[in-house]
């Protein structure tokens, strides 16, 4: 498998990745090399990684709770504590071992530490090897409103091995094939249509499932690396997906959503929306949706939800001028972007989404 070059920083897969951890550990004169891990991936992939590493530097493993509602401001500063008293200076070198959490915070940890230290992704989830670690977003949240701070600021490499894919649950799998299904729908209609009958998907053949996905999400990034154009493409399914997942994430009566899970509702939402604006066919929304929830189960909305939903919506950072900006796929495997969409819009697609 290739390296995939991306904007100044390449993408290693898999015996690729390990070599070029090594080589850069010994071409630079780093002083220590700091992890940054959550309790699921110190348990389940640190005892891979470690072995890995050839080095006679002071590596330090620094730990954080598990879990979406820890990727805030509160745990930067405890992150940036720990590598002050553990001797963090500006040759440090930070790996970040672990989902899209992780690679979002430890980004936003290096890149802030010191004015920006050297880091590497290290994606063990689906999610964060197709998603979250490509692109150069790195991010916290403020309270329920998702990536609201952060920096663009890309890794000296992205190393992915799709062997920490077999420490990963079954609904984190399904959360990461959200991403993949979205980069079908608004880049390459023909990817999309490989995941058309999920039954007959041959998993060995993952590996290039997730080598084409990371290469479209690195096509797209690379037109527009700042999201001032093509890269809004990126947020199809993410506007209302962002807004719903937000709720549920700090909401008493509900059960929180993983990632994927919120953004394959917010893909059906903004499929509707797409139709009923004449931008793709009624067929192949029936399509979408079909697909789409054949897969992940159905998300129960009550009326009381759609008024913070909608509340929510209002903050989403990708807003302009005080109106709501969606990218609508015009057609399978194309995009329109900078569509502003009307509440009651909005609410019908929730009415078709629970019919």
């Amino acid at each position: 498998m290739q390296t995939i070059q991306a904007n100044n920083y390449p993408i290693y897969f898999n015996e690729n990745a390990t070599e070029a951890l090594n080589l850069h550990i010994r071409n630079n004169k780093f002083s220590n090399i700091f992890i940054i891990v959550d309790s699921n991936t110190n348990e389940f992939c640190l005892p891979k990684l470690l072995p890995e590493i050839e080095t006679d530097l002071n590596v330090e493993i620094i730990e954080f709770e598990a879990g979406e509602e820890n990727k805030n401001i509160e745990t930067c500063v405890e992150i940036w504590k720990v590598l002050t008293e553990l001797g963090g200076d500006r040759k440090s070198l930070v790996l970040n071992l672990g989902g899209g959490v992780v690679t979002d915070l430890g980004g936003f940890v290096a890149s802030t530490f010191k004015r920006g230290v050297d880091f590497i992704h290290i994606p063990t989830t689906l999610l964060s090897m197709v998603d979250a670690s490509v692109g150069g977003k790195n991010g916290v949240d403020l309270g329920n409103l998702k990536n609201q701070i952060g920096v663009i600021n890309v890794p000296s490499m992205v190393l992915i091995d799709t062997q920490y894919l077999e420490t990963v649950p079954q609904n984190e799998m399904r959360s990461g094939l959200a991403e993949m299904l979205k980069h079908g729908l608004i880049y390459d209609k023909k990817y999309w249509e490989e995941f058309l009958d999920i039954s007959t998907i041959d998993f060995d053949a993952l590996d290039q499932l997730i080598y084409r996905s990371v290469e479209i999400k690195n096509e797209i990034v690379k037109q527009d690396p700042t999201e001032k154009n093509i890269r809004k493409a990126l947020n199809f399914g993410h506007t209302l997906g962002h807004a719903i997942e937000g709720y549920f994430l700090e909401s008493e009566t509900k059960t929180t959503l993983l990632h994927g899970e919120a953004i394959a509702v917010g893909m059906i939402l903004e499929s509707f929306i797409s139709w009923k604006k004449g931008l793709i066919s009624q067929e192949e929304y029936i399509q979408i949706k079909s697909v789409l929830k054949s897969i992940y189960e159905d998300v129960i909305f009550e009326e009381e939800d759609m008024e913070p939903i909608m509340e929510l919506l209002i903050h989403d950072k990708k807003n302009e001028y005080g109106s709501i900006q969606f990218a609508l796929i015009e057609g399978i495997g194309k995009i329109k972007i900078n569509q502003e969409v009307e509440n009651e819009l909005i609410l019908k697609a929730f009415e078709d989404y629970k019919s």
